[in-house]
């Protein structure tokens, strides 16, 4: 016979793991490249259509020469809850300088509890809902959260793969911005 307390330390273990490493998949996680690619290295970002929560069509495409971070994540996942005011903060601070997060609903819900959820973390980015259609696209998205920066010209910069730390996305942000002036400056001499 299992005891209360045998349950609760068994509870709180999974939910750690569960913070800690993303919300899987029953498919094994693929291991995730933090840092951004060299550029020989970079491959093409599957393009994509989906609708915004105003049934608005939104394409990857529309936001070639931006830096895009794109997230997939779903409202029951922790790990995606923790990452959302980063984003947010990246949006706000970044998107003057040619960045843009995205954002791609997993939940199978929908909108009847996206919508809620984004209004109750006033999220200033732009969300999308996703279907295993898209998940194929980038490979098979195994766990929430994975995300992924992309660069100005449309390839795949770096990949998370779980919860990655707040620096290491805002690395690679800043990592792209800083080759993109380098390149504006070298282009204008």
């Amino acid at each position: 016979m299992v005891s209360n307390s045998s349950r609760l330390l068994a509870a709180a273990g999974l939910s750690l793991i569960l913070l800690l490493g993303g919300c899987k998949s029953s498919k094994p996680v693929r291991a995730a490249g933090g840092s951004v690619k060299p550029e020989s290295q970079r491959k093409q970002a599957p393009d994509f259509s989906l609708k915004d929560g105003d049934g608005r069509t939104v394409r990857l495409a529309d936001y070639r020469g931006k830096i895009v971070l794109l997230n997939f994540w779903a409202t029951w996942c922790g790990p995606c809850k923790i990452e959302m005011p980063w984003f947010m903060d990246f949006e706000r601070r970044y998107k003057d300088q040619g960045f843009a997060v995205i954002g791609v609903s997993m939940d199978e819900e929908g909108w009847s509890v996206v919508k809620p959820f984004l209004e109750d973390l006033a999220v200033n980015y732009r969300i999308l809902l996703g279907d295993a259609t898209i998940a194929e696209l980038y490979g098979g998205v195994e766990a929430l959260p994975t995300t992924f920066l992309i660069d100005r010209e449309g390839r795949v910069a770096a990949t998370h793969v779980g919860l990655a730390g707040k620096s290491q996305f805002e690395d690679g942000i800043q990592t792209l911005l800083a080759s993109t002036a380098a390149g504006i400056s070298a282009g204008a001499k």
